[in-house]
């Protein structure tokens, strides 16, 4: 008796030359294949057709009892990329990192760095002093603090005890 490995892939092909109708599954299944097996791969990032070359930065965000603090990556930019706006009650963040890379310089075998426009934007309670905004940029982070204003800072109520 000799073992023999099963082939989903001749089993689907012999249904399909049997019955036409499940053609169009075979179809489907090779395409499904290819994404999944590009996608693991990391061809597909490569590939600027199919996601395009937009990134979005992380963004964290933090509060304590004195101010509001987003910190947001931008790695390998200018200040003077970024662009911040506050209006009615909405930060937005934007701007470009740029490719620096040009295509006929090399032959790249992999690249995974995105380029591109981004843009976050984040709603912030009206509370906030926005003359007093500071913005920091370095190492690549862009610090924004955003102090609160006083009537929303907590407040420390005595209790008295009669």
């Amino acid at each position: 008796m000799s073992l023999i490995k099963r082939n989903p892939t001749q089993e689907m092909t012999r249904w399909s030359n049997e019955f036409p109708a499940f053609r169009g599954l075979e179809s489907l299944r090779r395409d499904m294949n290819r994404i999944f097996d590009e996608f693991f791969r990391g061809d597909v990032l490569a590939d600027e057709t199919f996601f395009g070359r937009d990134w979005t930065p992380a963004v964290d965000v933090m509060e304590n009892n004195d101010s509001y603090v987003l910190k947001a990556e931008l790695p390998g930019m200018n200040k003077d990329d970024v662009k911040i706006t506050l209006e009615n009650n909405v930060l937005t963040i934007r701007g470009e990192k740029k490719n620096e890379l040009e295509k006929k310089e090399g032959n790249f075998q992999r690249v995974e760095r995105s380029y591109g426009v981004f843009e976050r934007s984040f709603t912030i309670p009206g509370t906030i002093k926005s003359n007093d905004i500071d913005a920091q940029y370095k190492d690549g982070i862009l610090t924004l603090t955003l102090p609160k204003a006083e009537e929303a800072k907590p407040k420390l109520i005595d209790v008295k005890v009669k």
